[in-house]
């Protein structure tokens, strides 16, 4: 049974959702590396994605990811549209690399409740979420370069080998990330509702 929310609850959930997603854009933004088409290694911006989905669960993660995802691409992705096109690179561009990319963060909540260490459970999820993100960014890989390849398993290669270079950093970085704020209680009880 779904839990509703009094007015104040809901009013401190956006506030917090608000404040996460301007902290996760800040991070994003003072990226330390960034790739020549898109793509960068971050200080810790996921982070605040991973905690939003797990405290306040799937749909609200999924939705906070998203506005995350169309605020990034407002603020500083807009450039990577100019190396495609198209219309079909252009909603594979936007709707996986950047609406479901940050999205799928939503999912950091996943292991909630189901193992005994919340700190594992929350890493893992947070792990596999930032891997289903880099499956994302693989999958427009293949589709927006497909065109400019040689070959089948050269833009199957070349898209993994890519999105690679960034997201396995950025997933160590979450999952290190995650591990530390979910060892601060007082961080992890006052962002609940």
């Amino acid at each position: 049974m779904k839990k509703t929310l009094t007015k104040s609850q809901m009013t401190k959930r956006l506030v917090i959702s608000a404040m996460f997603i301007a902290i996760s854009i800040v991070l994003n933004e003072i990226t330390p590396i960034k790739l020549p088409v898109g793509g960068s290694v971050t200080p810790f911006s996921m982070v605040p994605l991973a905690l939003l989905g797990w405290h306040y669960g799937l749909s609200w993660g999924l939705t906070c990811g998203a506005t995350m995802g169309v605020l990034d691409m407002i603020i500083g992705g807009l450039d990577n549209f100019s190396y495609v096109a198209g219309i079909p690179a252009y909603l594979t561009l936007f709707f996986l690399d950047y609406f479901v990319a940050y999205g799928i963060m939503g999912v950091s909540g996943m292991f909630k409740g189901k193992l005994k260490n919340n700190s594992v459970a929350l890493a893992l999820g947070a792990g596999i979420a930032c891997v289903l993100r880099l499956l994302c960014h693989f999958i427009t890989g293949v589709t927006i370069w497909a065109d400019y390849a040689e070959g089948f398993t050269e833009v199957w290669i070349g898209s993994l080998s890519y999105n690679a270079s960034y997201m396995v950093p950025e997933i160590i970085i979450t999952v290190v990330g995650v591990l530390a704020i979910s060892n601060i209680k007082p961080i992890m009880k006052g962002i609940s509702d």
